[in-house]
């Protein structure tokens, strides 16, 4: 079955930058899964997998705009500590990148300064403004549920869960 509109795809990854350095390695979790077609992964990504099936492995190179987009300068926000996935009594740390709770989901952020209440974050997607190498391998390819459809992305492992 080929990769396309309406179909759950599950995929493994590694994630590289320019200079060669592993960023993510989706191996030591369950696969990645999404409902290609409705905007669940980065545009270039999914362009990519188009057409692919189950058991491929392929390496795509995205540049800034085809993968987590360009730097925004002055983009640096204060955020309650509350909305910040943090462990309890973990002391926050510059330079370290959290996940913060927005109205749109999760966020990746880089902590910039930390303080008892709140803390100074730079709001662009780490990876932001790189030239990011996925090395691709397709788990599975599958029809997505029509709940899965109507709710647009996948369910169940590596995708959302209700």
């Amino acid at each position: 079955m080929n990769i396309g509109p309406g179909k759950v795809v599950s995929f493994h990854y590694k994630l590289t930058d320019a200079e060669g350095n592993l960023l993510e390695d989706s191996y030591i979790r369950e696969p990645k899964a999404f409902l290609c077609g409705k905007n669940n992964i980065m545009r270039g990504l999914e362009k990519a997998m188009t057409d692919k099936v189950a058991e491929d492995k392929f390496d795509v190179t995205l540049d800034a705009g085809e993968a987590y987009g360009y730097r925004k300068e002055g983009n640096m926000q204060r955020v309650p500590i509350k909305h910040v996935d943090v462990k309890k009594n973990s002391r926050l740390k510059p330079g370290q990148i959290v996940s913060i709770r927005t109205e749109k989901g999760p966020r990746q952020v880089t902590v910039i300064k930390s303080g008892k209440f709140n803390v100074d974050v730079d709001g662009n997607h780490p990876y932001a403004g790189k030239t990011l190498t996925f090395a691709v391998e397709v788990v599975d390819v599958r029809e997505a549920s029509t709940e899965e459809k109507s709710h647009g992305h996948a369910h169940g492992a590596g995708g959302h869960h209700h």
